[in-house]
């Protein structure tokens, strides 16, 4: 009997001892658990850097396309500006002084003074304006003369006569000018002829002069709006 009260206790002894470790300690899953959680501490995940990291690098990438999509379209818009380009203007004499007619028939006038020709859609050799751009142009011309005769002269396109500058006075100087606005289709060609019977005169100071330049460029969409 006394064998068996020493048993029990024995028995009694070794649980509650087992329960206090139990009690006291962790279990292997909490172990574990824990084991986890500091390592997580020390080595963070690496997702939030990895997108971050990815979201710069698309947004470099984003950037380059950009600029080099802005850099084309600069280009584009200069060359185009660069093609709107169009404009001159030149007088009668290239030096010296005197009188261009009078002549039995009409001719054409060569104003070989250029004071600007961009574009170089004028002939100073022939005094032809050759349309290189589908547009509306401004042209003006001046002319002036010496009494006794008239100084008269015209626009033409084409072949046909748009405007004239006329001017018819017995004594003393005279002079006259007029401007004119065409539509003009590539290779158009504007030039300025001199009245039969007339003449105009030039110098230094430049007196008889043509000009002309591109207002803007024309679609077949503007002018069917006309």
């Amino acid at each position: 009997m006394k064998a068996l009260v020493c048993i029990l206790l024995l028995l009694e002894t070794f649980v509650s001892v087992v329960q206090q470790q139990v009690d006291g300690g962790l279990n292997e899953n909490e172990i574990s658990q824990q084991i986890s959680s500091e390592d997580r501490r020390q080595n963070p995940p690496q997702t939030d850097t990895l997108r971050a990291e990815a979201s710069t690098d698309s947004q470099q990438c984003c950037n380059l396309e950009i600029s080099n999509r802005t850099q084309s379209q600069v280009e584009e818009l200069r060359k185009e500006n660069r093609d709107r380009e169009i404009a001159f203007s030149a007088s009668l004499m290239e030096s010296g002084d005197g009188n261009f007619g009078p002549f039995t028939t009409e001719i054409t006038i060569t104003y070989k003074k250029v004071f600007t020709n961009i574009g170089n859609a004028y002939n100073p050799f022939t005094g032809v304006f050759t349309a290189p751009l589908k547009g509306a142009y401004m042209f003006r011309i001046s002319v002036f003369g010496h009494g006794g005769t008239g100084s008269s002269a015209s626009i033409f396109k084409n072949g046909q006569r748009v405007i004239s500058a006329h001017d018819i006075q017995a004594h003393d100087r005279l002079n006259s000018s007029n401007g004119v606005v065409l539509i003009l289709e590539v290779g158009d060609v504007v030039y300025v002829r001199l009245w039969s019977g007339m003449r105009v005169y030039d110098s230094e100071n430049n007196h008889s002069t043509f000009s002309g330049f591109l207002l803007f460029p024309l679609r077949e969409d503007n002018l069917c709006r006309m």
